[in-house]
């Protein structure tokens, strides 16, 4: 039952966002609830609430995640400048998307590469 009701929380805020966008012609304020962590907002909470015996493994996932979620936001935020750019430029959307997805991907694992010479494991 907690799997759907996760399942739903998350699906439920990725249909309102785009509710907001299309149906509201509101990109703005979709792009800025789209940007809120609520993910990983969501994720802290299923993590506290899936491991209250164990306080010290809540406090150390919950450690792990969060500074795993900051150092890869950073690899991702290129896409979000790359995108419009090569819409505005002609690119069609799906080619679009692949490209952002490949770049995304290449910076993602250049970071991983990065962390690990610093001593972070995936």
């Amino acid at each position: 039952m907690l799997t759907v009701i996760k399942l739903l929380i998350s699906a439920g805020l990725i249909y309102f966002v785009n509710e907001v966008v299309i149906s509201r012609s509101r990109p703005l304020l979709g792009s800025m609830i789209a940007s809120l962590p609520l993910v990983s907002l969501i994720t802290f909470i299923w993590i506290w609430s899936g491991l209250k015996e164990n306080p010290a493994e809540q406090v150390e996932k919950l450690a792990a995640h969060s500074t795993g979620v900051f150092w890869f936001v950073i690899p991702s935020l290129p896409m979000f400048l790359i995108f419009p750019w090569l819409l505005k430029k002609g690119l069609s959307f799906w080619p679009n998307l692949i490209l952002c997805c490949l770049i995304t991907m290449a910076l993602y694992a250049a970071m991983a590469f990065l962390l690990k010479r610093f001593g972070m494991e995936l």
